[in-house]
């Protein structure tokens, strides 16, 4: 699977781990795992969240050639 989200990146630059992210949204850690190595995806709602919490846009959470590739 390509890589659709750079979570992990934003997660890196951001200096915030998985662990804090899956605490803010009450997902197991393993539910974020699965996001930042792109083998699932979350949803919009939580995708949603996820921009909030980290304070970047949605967009930015993709990765750009997925993104022209749609």
């Amino acid at each position: 699977m390509q890589d659709v989200n750079r979570l992990k990146l934003v997660l890196v630059e951001q200096k915030k781990t998985s662990k804090w992210l899956s605490e803010e949204l009450g997902v197991s850690p393993s539910t974020v795992s699965k996001w930042c190595t792109n083998s699932s995806q979350p949803d919009m709602e939580t995708l949603a969240r996820i921009s909030k919490l980290l304070n970047v846009s949605i967009e930015d959470l993709y990765n750009q050639r997925f993104i022209k590739s749609m």
